[in-house]
C-alpha cells in the first residue's frame, strides 16, 4: 500500500499555526508581566494627591509607564506641575521614535494607525522588533497592546481604590516601584559602551542636580546626557585620523 504524505500547504499551515501560537504565548508573558505593576502607579498616583478620575485618565489617555511615573513622582516631591508635565514628555518622546520604525515594520492601514499609535511602548516595539516576519511582528503587537492596555488600566484602578486602605505609600516603598520598573526595561537596551555612557551620565546628572533643582527639572537636566555623550565620541573619532596622520 503506498505510503500517504500530507500535501506540502498542510505542513506549512501547521509550521505558521505552531509559530503563531510561539508569538502569542511570548506577548501575553509580557502583557501580563508588565501589566501588574499598573497597581503600583495607581497606588502611588493617589497617594501623590490625584484624583481616581486623574489617575485612571492617566493610564487610559497617556499609556506609558514612565512617563506616568515621571509625573506623580514630581508631583509627589512638591514639583511644579507644568515642569512635572514637560518632563513626563520628554521621558515619552521615545515612543514616537518607536512609531517611525514600527510603521514600516508593521505597515497598517491608515484608518488603524491613529488606533495602535496608542499603543506603541518600550513592550510592543520590542515584542514586534524580536519577530522575523510582518505577520508576527502584527500579532506579537497587537497580543502584547490589548494585554498591556486592559491589564495596566484595571491594575491602575485598583491600586488608587486601594491606595487608602494601604495607607502611606512611601512606608511600602512602592513610590520606587516605577523607577524599578523603567530601569528594568531600559537595562537590556544598553549594548553598546555608548548607550551605557549616556545612562551612567543620565543618573549623574540627575541625581547631582536633584538638591539644587526643583522637582521635575534634573529630569530635564538629564537629557542633556545624549548630546553631550555623542559630542565626546564624534570628538574622539575626529581626533583620530589626525594622530594616525602623524
Amino acid at each position: 500500500m503506498a505510503e500517504q504524505t500530507a500535501p506540502p500547504d498542510v505542513h506549512r499551515d501547521a509550521t505558521a499555526s505552531r509559530s503563531d501560537a510561539a508569538v502569542v504565548r511570548d506577548a501575553l508573558g509580557v502583557g501580563v508581566a508588565v501589566g501588574l505593576s499598573g497597581f503600583a502607579f495607581g497606588v502611588t498616583s493617589a497617594g501623590s494627591g490625584l484624583s481616581l478620575l486623574q489617575t485612571c485618565a492617566l493610564s487610559l489617555l497617556v499609556f506609558t509607564g514612565a512617563s506616568q511615573f515621571a509625573l506623580v513622582g514630581a508631583l509627589a516631591a512638591g514639583g511644579n506641575p507644568l515642569t512635572a508635565a514637560a518632563g513626563a514628555f520628554f521621558v515619552g518622546t521615545r515612543n514616537a521614535f518607536y512609531g517611525l520604525r514600527l510603521s514600516q515594520l508593521l505597515a497598517l492601514r491608515r484608518l488603524a494607525r491613529p488606533f495602535a499609535a496608542q499603543w506603541v511602548i518600550d513592550e510592543t516595539t520590542a515584542v514586534a522588533l524580536a519577530q522575523t516576519d510582518r505577520r508576527s511582528a502584527r500579532i506579537g503587537f497587537t497580543v502584547t497592546g490589548l494585554t498591556l492596555y486592559v491589564l495596566w488600566n484595571l491594575t491602575t484602578l485598583l491600586g488608587a481604590l486601594g491606595a487608602e486602605a494601604i495607607g502611606d505609600t512611601a512606608a511600602w516603598g512602592l513610590d520606587a516601584a516605577g523607577p524599578a520598573v523603567f530601569l528594568a526595561l531600559l537595562a537590556p537596551m544598553l549594548r553598546s559602551a555608548t548607550e551605557r555612557a549616556t545612562a551612567a551620565l543620565a543618573v549623574l546628572l540627575g541625581l547631582g542636580l536633584l538638591p539644587a533643582l526643583p522637582a521635575g527639572v534634573p529630569v530635564l537636566a538629564a537629557a542633556l546626557a545624549a548630546p553631550a555623550v555623542l559630542w565626546f565620541r564624534g570628538r574622539r573619532t575626529g581626533d583620530r585620523p589626525k594622530e594616525e596622520a602623524r
